[in-house]
């Protein structure tokens, strides 16, 4: 029984066809992690959302930002230009995939195991107690009505930093922008949204969220993926599994249930380019 995590997919169905044959994964006993963005940007994203909720308990995903707008897509807000994700708005099982979509978790933590799971990351301020509630609050706006409603205010970079007294669309809005968006904070745990570059090529005053000092989950081994330019990484805790696969890198995966974790990872062809 393996338990595999895999970084961000993005629609690049053949590259995790060859990574699961490489892994040996088989259905019957093994399980995998999904960092999210499943969709969006690469060819096949279709095929990936049928692949992965046809998986059933074998699977484990949390949500990223590209899966979070493909919700808000279908809730009727408008496309963007280098959006590649039609095909799920046109498939004849469209509300049975985003619905599916709509009910999967920000966080996931396994206590046995000893990891815990998100797209992006964790705010340095918020414990593993805290990040769970928090995780289940903005759950529940996505899981009903609500969602209509919050999608219209669902992006943009402002409140910048969490503050148990933000309410309404304010507060989920850090929520959700914190586990599916965050690269860098400040020092007081400000997020910085803009920031996409590898650690060393940001300002003096960021760091990676992961680095922050007297960070409150640093007891935590965090799996994650979103930060393609810092690409496969293992320190401070932390397991970063997006290696650009959609830019033509790689797609990695990384076995969990081992004394200490066993990379693996296939090339990719270009799927998309980064000024496209």
């Amino acid at each position: 029984m393996a338990v595999w995590a895999i970084g961000d997919i993005q629609g690049c169905y053949q590259p995790l066809d060859r990574l699961l044959k490489q892994i040996r994964f088989d259905t019957s006993r093994d399980t995998l992690w999904f960092t999210g963005d499943l969709v969006n940007r690469g060819p096949d994203s279709l095929r990936v959302l049928r692949f992965v909720r046809g998986l059933g308990d074998r699977a484990i995903t949390v949500l990223g930002n590209h899966d979070l707008h493909l919700l808000a897509v279908d809730a009727g807000q408008p496309a963007r230009r280098r959006d590649t994700f039609d095909e799920v708005l046109r498939a004849p099982d469209r509300r049975a995939l985003v619905d599916w979509l709509r009910q999967q978790p920000l966080l996931h933590h396994d206590h046995g195991l000893g990891y815990t799971m998100v797209h992006a990351g964790l705010l340095p301020g918020w414990t593993l107690d805290d990040a769970a509630r928090l995780a289940a609050e903005a759950e529940a706006v996505l899981k009903d009505a609500r969602l209509n409603d919050f999608v219209a205010h669902m992006y943009g970079n402002l409140p910048d930093r969490w503050s148990e007294q933000l309410h309404g669309h304010d507060r989920t809005r850090v929520i959700i922008n914190a586990f599916t968006r965050l690269r860098y904070c400040d020092l007081d745990g400000g997020m910085d949204l803009h920031q996409k570059g590898a650690p060393g090529s940001q300002p003096a005053d960021l760091l990676p969220w992961f680095a922050v000092p007297k960070r409150r989950n640093r007891d935590l081994r965090v799996v994650f993926g979103h930060w393609s330019t810092l690409g496969r990484y293992s320190d401070h805790g932390v397991i970063g599994l997006d290696s650009g696969c959609v830019w033509g890198v790689e797609l990695t995966a990384v076995r969990l249930d081992t004394r200490e974790p066993e990379f693996v990872s296939v090339p990719c062809p270009r799927a998309q380019s980064p000024h496209g």
